[in-house]
């Protein structure tokens, strides 16, 4: 190996709490490459706040969670996946607590000693076992500190995949991941990685839309890379926007946790006056697709700049030990939300749609796996239930690393990889092209791709993105890789997958509400949204089929 280039028995691209549960599960037994593209917590993982569903009270049951998840799923849900995931909640939680993870616990009314559990939008009971309000963080630090110590685990901060190898691109049969590009963004060099198996755990796409809860590395690398090396991808057009994200212009989408509404939160009109009984009788409780289309309602229909979150009736010490994140965090902005309400308005938050996977987190590629927020593993169908991701990060790990560790041994060395080709390209003298198609970029899809959409805005939309990935294309075969342009061509594409997506979804469903289109269709049954690389080919198939 040069120093161009590395080997391990699995890389895992993406350090969020699918990939290095995944790590920690497979060190024992192998050798481990974590590729990341920041520091390793900067992730989703450790910005969420709500925590993780599962079954743990005995006033809950397995079938409640399930109901509760195929409700809000809209009618793409997989219903086997769905038992899978909620069947495996309680002992993913103990792995965590197993692992150090120090969930909030309560004394109670009886005296008993045990978690806290709170509810969110779209449950039936409480079921969401947290670390405060900094789950997320809590997690990620717990989950950082093994990984760094492992004997096995070698870590690459600040490295950022370019694109897949496969044995189809260096024309070897049969087909098979065998590793990845790599910009070591210290270097500026492509550097090549080596593996049986390749993990991807990437996270979302969230930086596709102007406002965003994301952190500023969501920008759906893993989709766009498995595309490109030909797996399938499922349901782009499901992107679920966070009701509540903290407005102000400095705060860059702090998000309001759900655990707030959980709480007696209540949403209002900058008159105070409450809305959200008017569209659903679940209140604030409804699921966020619900929430957040009625906060964009109201918020066109006055012209306001934001609505307003409520829990100042509950008392003070209550929001301080509930929410100490968000109290403190807020408290940096000018607002005391033990006094007064938050302005808030809805970020995109979510990808429900991603890499096709089956319950072991196979893509359509050999060696190739998915797990996490990058894969569309059919548990969260058109809508995604509040704290159902974290439990899906976990149990795939867990499912995904079972399966490496027991195909492991028959997994073919990839042999010696070339190396990456930039011999004919030049440093670029043209960055500002990147900047400007970035932004360019992210406003059109928050403008014409969101809350609310028609044909015509999406058909626009799409217009301006076949350009852009003309021009990105165009730039990419002359200039040097450097990370924004990486990101860039990544979203581009995303953008283009979530367009397509959409125009081809003539209904609402879920978290797509098209104007043209505003009722499910009653024609045929519930199906996903399946798209092919070869030629983009729309493939409809019965959303039950084929898990």
């Amino acid at each position: 190996m040069t120093d161009r280039s590395h080997s391990a028995d699995v890389l895992v691209i993406g350090s969020g709490i699918a990939g290095l549960s995944l790590a920690l599960r497979l060190a024992p037994h192998a050798r481990i490459a974590v590729v990341t593209k920041g520091p390793l917590k900067e992730g989703a993982t450790f910005y969420a706040q709500g925590g993780i569903s599962a079954v743990l009270d005995k006033s809950d049951s397995i079938a409640s969670h399930i109901e509760d998840t195929l409700n809000t799923g809209a009618g793409l849900c997989n219903p086997d996946i769905v038992r899978f995931t909620v069947e495996r909640g309680r002992e993913c939680i103990q792995w965590l607590v197993d692992q150090g993870v120090a969930f909030t616990r309560e004394t109670r009314a009886d005296g008993t000693n045990d978690y806290h559990l709170t509810q969110e939008g779209g449950h039936s009971h409480r079921r969401v076992i947290h670390a405060a309000d900094a789950t997320g963080r809590a997690v990620e630090t717990t989950l950082e500190q093994l990984v760094r110590r492992h004997p096995n685990i070698t870590l690459f901060e600040q490295h950022i995949a370019v694109d897949l190898i496969t044995a189809a691109k260096l024309g070897r049969a049969p087909q098979r991941c065998l590793g990845a590009y790599v910009l070591n963004r210290g270097s500026g060099h492509v550097e090549a990685f080596s593996a049986r198996c390749v993990v991807l755990a990437t996270g979302g796409a969230g930086k596709v839309y102007l406002y965003t809860s994301n952190p500023d590395v969501a920008t759906g690398d893993g989709i766009a890379m498995a595309w490109r090396a030909g797996c399938r991808v499922a349901n782009m057009e499901f992107v679920q926007f966070h009701p509540t994200c903290l407005y102000h212009p400095k705060a860059k989408s702090f998000l309001i946790t759900e655990a707030v509404r959980g709480e007696g939160g209540r949403l209002l009109l900058p008159d105070g006056t409450p809305f959200m009984h008017k569209f659903d009788p679940r209140g604030e409780l409804a699921p966020r697709d619900i929430v957040a289309r009625a906060i964009d309602h109201e918020m066109k229909r006055l012209g306001a700049p934001c609505v307003y979150l409520d829990i100042s009736h509950q008392p003070a010490e209550f929001i301080r030990s509930h929410f100490p994140t968000v109290y403190a965090r807020c408290l940096e902005f000018g607002f005391d939300m033990t006094k007064e309400p938050l302005p808030v308005v809805p970020a995109a938050h979510y990808t429900c749609g991603g890499v096709m996977t089956d319950r072991y987190g196979h893509s359509d590629i050999a060696g190739l796996y998915a797990v996490g927020e990058v894969a569309h593993t059919g548990l969260h169908g058109a809508n995604r239930m509040a704290s159902n991701s974290l439990l899906e990060c976990v149990v795939f790990a867990a499912s995904a690393s079972r399966d490496i560790e027991q195909h492991l041994a028959q997994a073919p060395l990839p042999g010696e990889l070339p190396p990456w080709d930039d011999s004919r390209v030049t440093d670029s003298d043209e960055e500002v092209v990147v900047a400007h198609n970035w932004d360019e970029l992210r406003r059109f899809m928050w403008d014409y791709v969101g809350i609310v959409r028609t044909t015509k805005r999406l058909q626009r939309a799409q217009r301006r993105v076949d350009l852009l990935l003309h021009e990105i294309s165009e730039y990419y075969a002359n200039f040097r890789v450097t990370n924004d342009l990486i990101e860039l061509r990544n979203l581009a594409l995303v953008a283009d997958l979530i367009l397509r997506s959409a125009l081809a979804r003539k209904e609402s469903r879920g978290l797509h509400y098209t104007l043209d289109h505003p009722q499910p269709d009653q024609s045929r049954p519930p199906a996903d949204t399946i798209l092919v690389p070869e030629a983009y080919e729309v493939r409809p198939e019965a959303a039950h089929a084929g898990a």
